[in-house]
């Protein structure tokens, strides 16, 4: 199987710990990532917040270089690269108008004939028995619980992912290789993404109902799909800690990190040693 990979800036910076762990565990199961040539930024909250056009011309214009390449299927690991790039096409499958300005903008047509994929699909899509196949460390008192965060999801109408309440993708997909995942209450809350810089307390105030929902259920490890959503859990745990008096230290993996882990990879390997919160080796 081979896919076209927009990575985005996330994944090439800050969470590139997700960037290595998805193209090891994609290399495990025969799976091809072929990078977008030419990418550029999907715009995430800057453009969408300022400009309807330009958030729908940067993903469309990302899609167009991977038609461009012959690519039938891009796969989108970032949940908010994700979300931008869901949202364009169906912003341009509704204005034609909207449709019309974006070529122009984009200097190029597209036919809309790739289809956007996250890791999650593409993973939930093999057979059951491929993905037990690669397991080769059965995970050990490792009790999970699956954060999709608020973009994968939502609005169900545009992302057309999973239930936009309690999804099961990635419960199921971890399930698979041997996890034991958990149900609670948090699936989809927000944790405030990229208000962690302006909205501090609100984003540690949402943080800490979520790890402590985790904590609660039983969960010794969160699994996560975006790489904000990783950030803020990961790296404000002492922050909570010293203003709520608790005593988190929850070890927080993207869900690929997981899956390497039972699949014989080391945590270095993974970009596990650059997490915040300890993780047990």
């Amino acid at each position: 199987m081979k896919y076209a990979y927009y990575p985005g800036c996330s994944l090439h910076s800050t969470g590139a710990e997700f960037d290595v762990s998805f193209k090891a565990v994609s290399g495990k199961l025969g799976i091809e990532l072929e990078e977008v040539p030419g990418w550029v930024c999907c715009g995430t909250s800057p453009a969408h917040a300022s400009s309807h056009l330009l958030a729908t011309a940067l993903p469309i214009k990302n899609l167009a270089l991977a038609e461009y390449a012959q690519a039938k299927e891009v796969a989108v690991p970032c949940a908010a690269c994700y979300s931008r790039f869901k949202s364009a096409l169906y912003d341009i499958d509704q204005d034609e108008k909207l449709k019309e300005d974006v070529k122009e903008v984009i200097g190029s047509s597209f036919q809309g004939k790739v289809k956007v994929l996250h890791p999650l699909e593409i993973f939930a899509g093999l057979p059951v028995a491929e993905l037990k196949d690669k397991v080769k460390e059965k995970p050990v008192n490792t009790k999970v619980v699956c954060y999709y965060g608020c973009l994968l999801t939502r609005p169900p109408k545009v992302m057309q992912f999973d239930n936009v309440e309690y999804p099961m993708t990635m419960d199921q997909v971890l399930e698979n290789v041997g996890y034991e995942v958990l149900d609670w209450s948090y699936k989809t809350d927000c944790c405030g993404a990229t208000f962690a810089l302006t909205e501090t307390d609100a984003v540690l105030r949402l943080c800490e109902k979520i790890l402590k929902d985790a904590q609660e259920v039983g969960a010794n490890a969160i699994a996560v799909a975006c790489p904000l959503c990783h950030a803020n859990l990961d790296t404000r745990q002492s922050d909570i800690n010293a203003k709520y008096n608790t005593q988190y230290n929850i070890p927080i993996y993207y869900f690929t990190q997981l899956m390497g882990l039972a699949f014989g990879f080391t945590p270095k390997e993974l970009g596990v040693n650059k997490h915040l919160t300890e993780v047990p080796v």
